[in-house]
């Protein structure tokens, strides 16, 4: 087909190949497998009839693996499911159930698999464990007993104190809170 566009713009666009077609396309589909443009309604291999290598090849299908979760691709068309498995299993990588658990988070009733994106390792304890338990309170953390702990007699102390902090505490006694230095407070002479 002639590969012109209007009569003012006679590089824009193509023909479509399809011989019953011929539309003009301002954005045609160029076909990887024959080389040829096309409409949307002819830019597959099978809606255009193309003849090439790639187009016979769109038939491939997979078998998933139950145990492993891996997909073997078939060889033949008419190939057994049941006989593609055994081969799989038989083959020197092996099917090696192990691959498809993933490590779930130790929580307990939290039953969230532990994937690349969705886990993080506790500073406290080490313990890797899901994004919804990241907080030492939230997976029962033993490093996180220790702060509670301080936190605990920091209060103790607060509460010997007469129960007041900062600036009253200091007051009552008998010290001034610290000043504080500003740069206006200071004069800078010129000479």
């Amino acid at each position: 087909m002639a590969r012109r566009g209007t009569e003012f713009f006679p590089d824009l666009g193509a023909h479509c190949d399809a011989a019953e077609c011929n539309q003009l396309e301002f954005l045609p589909f160029e076909c990887d497998g024959c080389g040829g443009f096309f409409c949307a309604a002819h830019r597959t291999y099978s809606d255009h009839g193309c003849a090439s290598a790639k187009a016979a090849d769109q038939g491939r299908t997979v078998v998933l693996c139950p145990d492993c979760g891996d997909s073997i691709e078939r060889t033949a068309p008419g190939q057994a499911e049941r006989d593609i498995l055994d081969a799989h299993a038989r083959s020197r990588c092996g099917c090696d159930p192990a691959r498809k658990n993933k490590p779930r988070c130790p929580v307990p009733r939290c039953k969230e698999a532990l994937t690349f994106c969705n886990a993080t390792q506790c500073k406290g304890c080490g313990l890797k464990v899901c994004l919804r338990h990241r907080f030492p309170a939230d997976h029962g953390c033993a490093a996180a007993g220790s702060t509670r702990a301080a936190a605990g007699a920091a209060a103790v102390r607060r509460a010997a104190a007469g129960g007041q902090c900062g600036r009253e505490a200091l007051k009552e006694a008998g010290r001034r809170p610290p000043l504080a230095v500003s740069a206006k407070s200071f004069k800078i002479f010129e000479t």
